[in-house]
């Protein structure tokens, strides 16, 4: 999920757990670069108990993993996820890295940043830019637009989007508690996109998945081919996930699985 995402699905961990201290205070308080430590109450979300791929995590009825393509893009995302989005088979985040093999996932800690989270900020090479809405005045002096990507892509340096991966409250807190992202500049998703996310209900139409809002900010920022391959991959996790839950197999191809699989026959062979 993302900062521009509510979360409602039945089953899942209450998204006022970690504030009420009730699952991973430990995990949210613990910095290091293992991964953290698990919650003390384990996770029963629904479909806890399906028989899943250990690939791509889907149930094994609809694996995604015969759709899975890669893709070149010059920006690259980061994804700074709350602990407990590590345990939702539906998070979406992780689709991301089986598209783009610069993604780079690092948990969100309040007390300290992920060590090498911390050592990427100060390169050079990079200009990154925390994605948040421009909704409140206190770091008004930090939103620039899309525009600011692409001047970084005539520098011959390297567009980030840092996405902070979880409920909306969840991402709130991520981005206020955080003071080694204060210097960064915010950059606002604008779009009429609405979302297609079927496995969680929105409290808007307007709030997108993660997956999604990664596919916005790469093709405004012009990595059309890219934005276009996670988009239909995206639509494919989508259809494979809904369909498993009512316990029915995809027999025939959609039109992203075919465009996806296309892409695989049309991929020069590595050798």
């Amino acid at each position: 999920m993302s900062a521009f995402e509510s979360s409602a699905d039945k089953g899942s961990i209450d998204k006022d757990c970690v504030d009420k201290g009730c699952v991973d205070k430990d995990c949210v308080n613990t910095p290091s670069n293992e991964h953290p430590r698990p919650p003390r109450r384990e996770f029963k979300a629904r479909g806890s108990f399906v028989t899943r791929c250990e690939g791509c995590n889907l149930p094994a009825l609809n694996c995604l993993c015969p759709y899975q393509v890669k893709a070149e893009s010059v920006a690259q995302v980061w994804l700074l996820t709350h602990p407990i989005e590590h345990y939702k088979p539906t998070n979406t985040g992780r689709l991301i890295g089986d598209v783009l093999s610069e993604t780079r996932i690092f948990t969100w800690y309040r007390t300290a940043p992920d060590a090498q989270l911390a050592a990427l900020l100060k390169d050079p090479r990079y200009v990154p830019f925390v994605i948040f809405p421009d909704d409140q005045p206190d770091y008004a002096d930090r939103v620039v637009g899309i525009e600011a990507v692409h001047a970084a892509k005539a520098q011959a340096r390297i567009p980030v989007f840092i996405i902070l991966d979880g409920t909306w409250r969840q991402a709130r807190r991520m981005f206020r508690k955080s003071a080694y992202l204060d210097a960064l500049p915010v950059l606002p998703l604008s779009t009429e996109r609405e979302t297609r996310y079927r496995l969680r209900k929105p409290a808007s139409k307007s709030h997108l998945c993660t997956a999604e809002v990664a596919i916005e900010l790469l093709r405004q920022g012009g990595d059309t081919v890219a934005a276009d391959v996670l988009d239909d991959y995206f639509e494919v996790f989508n259809d494979s996930y809904a369909a498993s839950r009512l316990h029915h197999r995809i027999d025939s191809p959609t039109a992203a699985m075919r465009r996806l699989l296309a892409q695989q026959e049309a991929a020069p062979i590595e050798i």
